[in-house]
């Protein structure tokens, strides 16, 4: 099969060379370094499971200001509701670890903000989609 001087293929020469039979299926075409469209977009989007959750700049701050200091068993319970608020799909979720509360940016594994349970007695938390309690 030749390709135009553009360098790019036809739409009949994408037509022979992708489509079989009438049935109008496309093989499953690999790119240059030998990885499929499908074997790429599936390593873009799946989050490995060891992956831990990031502090923003506020977030940090927040803890650094009230004194908190989490242990990694608690840090370890935040990346998996952080993991759990993923799996259902929310993107804003409030992940509530013993006395603490974070709001985690799922998409980002980022934690926005934090605060312990004497501030949040009174407090209303807005624009979530989701809480978890681990």
């Amino acid at each position: 099969m030749k390709i135009q001087n553009n360098q790019f293929l036809s739409i009949e020469q994408l037509q022979d060379r992708y489509l079989t039979g009438n049935g109008r299926q496309v093989q499953n075409s690999t790119l240059q370094d030998g990885l499929s469209f499908q074997d790429i977009l599936t390593k873009k989007t799946e989050k490995p499971e060891s992956e831990e959750v990031k502090f923003s700049k506020h977030a940090a701050g927040r803890l650094a200001d009230r004194n908190i200091e989490l242990t990694k068993d608690q840090v370890e319970r935040l990346n998996l509701g952080a993991a759990k608020a993923g799996a259902k799909g929310i993107h804003e979720s409030l992940v509530i670890v013993d006395s603490f509360a974070f709001i985690v940016n799922v998409p980002n594994n980022t934690v926005i903000t934090a605060m312990s349970q004497a501030e949040t007695n009174d407090s209303v938390f807005t624009n979530i989609d989701g809480a978890v309690i681990i």
